[in-house]
């Protein structure tokens, strides 16, 4: 049968947050932003899941998850480490992860039929999973045909300080025509700035989408996400922190028109902790959310 897998990138450190946020319960019930994220994609329709994880998590992911999903999706677990490299650069000195590309990448040999990637720490809402199941149901899986969910800029600040998002550029029929990461992203009053490269304050419109690393791929980019891969260690084998993304592989191919990706908008809520402090409104809002009956008391 065929599967609409979900991929779950949930091996970051969370140095911002000071803490493993992935795990981080955000209901009365314990349940966290993966468990609502979950809960919504297999009532969207998702079949299979993959969970992207750091070796130290894998078995607390395991004891939290295992149970819930028995019965309802195939699950699959994989490793991300910083030693899960290409022979030849397998002697690093790295602690933190190589970043989301390579994250989807160790997973490769599990993911057979188009696929959703999304972030553990963000909550996305139901819409945004219909929405890119119904693009992936229709897309063949041979094709370099891809979609991103998203989201208005302002809807995904922190009050507690910067983010980065990449600022997605498109034409009249939605397809993506470049994605720009722009970082140290802050409001200030009504008004969104950004840091450029040359360090200066820049404007950005608060309805501007953004993508959260809510993707829709087949399994062809799994194959470019490598051949990158490999260039980019080629460079960068000896940092100790750059990373490599999934937002600049998937620009890489536009620029390269060898891919097309659909910029899919949504009314979806979208939530994140990347500070501490953040960890308080998530909460409130899933209270808001339960009371309005848009979720169940407890999920599972």
């Amino acid at each position: 049968m065929k599967n609409f897998t979900l991929v779950i990138l949930a091996a970051g450190m969370g140095s911002r947050y000071g803490g493993t946020k992935q795990l981080d319960a955000v209901s009365e019930h314990g349940e966290t932003i993966m468990d609502f994220s979950l809960f919504d994609a297999i009532k969207a329709g998702f079949t299979k899941i993959v969970f992207i994880v750091r070796k130290d998590i894998l078995e607390e992911v395991k004891s939290d998850f295992g149970a819930k999903l028995e019965g309802k999706v195939d699950v699959e677990y994989v490793l991300q480490e910083t030693a899960n490299v290409p022979g030849k650069y397998k002697e690093n000195q790295r602690v933190k992860p190589w970043g989301t590309g390579h994250a989807l990448l160790v997973a490769k040999d599990v993911i057979k039929d188009n696929f959703c990637v999304i972030n553990a720490d963000d909550f996305y809402g139901y819409d945004a999973f219909v929405s890119i199941l119904s693009f992936l149901k229709s897309t063949d899986e041979s094709t370099n045909e891809y979609a991103m969910v998203g989201y208005p800029i302002f809807n995904t600040l922190s009050d507690n300080g910067s983010v980065s998002r990449g600022e997605t550029f498109v034409d009249e029929n939605n397809k993506l025509h470049k994605i720009i990461e722009r970082t140290s992203i802050t409001k200030q009053g009504s008004t969104i700035v950004f840091k450029t490269e040359e360090g200066q304050e820049a404007i950005i419109s608060k309805d501007t989408l953004v993508s959260m690393n809510f993707w829709g791929f087949t399994p062809a980019f799994l194959d470019f996400l490598e051949v990158e891969f490999n260039r980019f260690l080629e460079v960068n084998s000896k940092e100790l922190k750059t990373e490599f993304f999934l937002p600049f592989v998937v620009d890489n191919l536009i620029q390269n028109k060898q891919a097309d990706v659909k910029v899919i908008g949504t009314d979806a809520l979208w939530m994140g902790v990347t500070y501490k402090e953040d960890k308080e409104i998530v909460v409130n809002k899933v209270k808001e959310l339960i009371s309005a009956s848009l979720y169940p008391t407890k999920l599972w």
